[in-house]
C-alpha cells in the first residue's frame, strides 16, 4: 500500500496524483509515465494539476470529474485497486506480431472504449484503437526483418554463439538466444529438438542485442505512445524512428560479419 499512498502520509488525495505511478511504471521497457507525459492528455494534467477546480483530488475516483484524465482515472476507473482489470495492455507489452484486431481481445478493447467515452465518442476511441494496431502492425513488419538480417547470419556461420563459460538461459541451454517472433529448436539454431533459447539482453551478440533492443525498447514505445495518445513518443521520439535506425544497425552489422568472413578465409 505504501508505495501509492505513501507511509508518512497515507492519504487517498496523494495516491490519486498520476506522479505516484511514476516510481515504477516508466523506463525503455515499459514507458508508460513517459508516454502519458509528453501525451495530450499528459499535458492537460500537468499544466492544470494544481487547480482544485480542475483536479479536486479530494473526490473520490468513482466521483471524480476532471478536465483530463490521470492514471488512475483510466486504470483504477471507479477506485478499484485491480489496475489489470482495466489495463489495456496486452500481448507482452506490445512486442508480439500479434493481431490486436482479433476476436480474442473483443471484451479489452471495448472495455477499454468504455472508459473513454467519458470523454469522448465510441467511434473516436475505437479510430484510436486501429491506429494502434497498424503502428504496431507495421512495427512488426519492421522487427521481422532486423530479426531476419539475424538469423540469416546466424544459419550462415557467421554469426557469435552463445559463449559456453557465460550464464545459460532458462532452460539450462546455451542455445541461440533470439526467441520472440520466431520459435527456434533443432541442431541447426544449436540445441536438441524441443529447446529454445530466450531473448537476451546481456551476454549475447552485438546483433542480438541490436534485435532486442528493436523489439523490447522502440516496439514497446510505439505501442505505449500509441495506447497513451502520445503520437510523438511512437514516432519521432525514438519509437518508429528507432526501429529504423536499429535495422539499419542490423543491416551494417551483418555486412561487417560477412567481409570479415570472407577476408577470414
Amino acid at each position: 500500500c505504501s508505495t501509492c499512498h505513501q507511509r508518512h502520509q497515507f492519504d487517498p488525495a496523494v495516491a490519486r496524483h498520476s506522479e505516484q505511478c511514476k516510481a515504477c511504471h516508466w523506463g525503455k521497457d515499459h514507458r508508460d509515465w513517459e508516454a502519458y507525459d509528453i501525451s495530450i492528455h499528459g499535458v492537460v494534467y500537468q499544466v492544470n494539476k494544481w487547480n482544485p477546480q480542475e483536479f479536486d483530488f479530494s473526490k473520490k475516483l468513482a466521483d471524480a470529474d476532471y478536465v483530463g484524465p490521470t492514471c488512475q482515472y483510466c486504470h483504477m476507473r471507479g477506485g478499484h485497486h485491480n489496475v489489470q482489470r482495466l489495463s489495456t495492455v496486452y500481448t507482452s507489452m506490445g512486442m508480439s506480431n500479434a493481431d490486436r484486431g482479433a476476436p480474442l481481445w473483443k471484451e479489452k478493447r471495448e472495455t477499454w472504449v468504455s472508459v473513454c467515452d467519458d470523454c469522448h465518442s465510441p467511434r473516436f476511441a475505437r479510430e484510436n484503437l486501429q491506429a494502434m494496431d497498424e503502428a504496431c502492425k507495421d512495427a512488426g513488419l519492421k522487427y521481422t526483418e532486423t530479426f531476419k538480417v539475424a538469423e540469416n547470419l546466424m544459419l550462415d556461420g557467421m554469426g557469435e554463439p552463445m559463449p559456453k563459460d557465460l550464464a545459460p538461459d532458462w532452460s539450462g541451454q546455451h542455445i541461440w538466444s533470439l526467441k520472440i517472433g520466431a520459435y527456434h529448436d533443432g541442431p541447426k539454431y544449436g540445441g536438441a529438438q524441443g529447446e529454445s533459447g530466450e531473448f537476451r539482453m546481456s551476454n549475447c551478440s552485438d546483433i542480438e542485442r541490436i534485435c532486442f533492443e528493436s523489439v523490447g525498447y522502440w516496439m514497446t514505445y510505439i505501442m505505449k505512445g500509441m495506447a497513451h495518445g502520445s503520437w510523438n513518443d511512437a514516432t519521432y521520439c525514438d519509437g518508429s524512428f528507432g526501429m529504423d535506425r536499429w535495422l539499419v544497425k542490423a543491416k551494417a552489422a551483418s555486412e561487417q560479419a560477412r567481409r570479415f568472413t570472407a577476408l577470414e578465409k
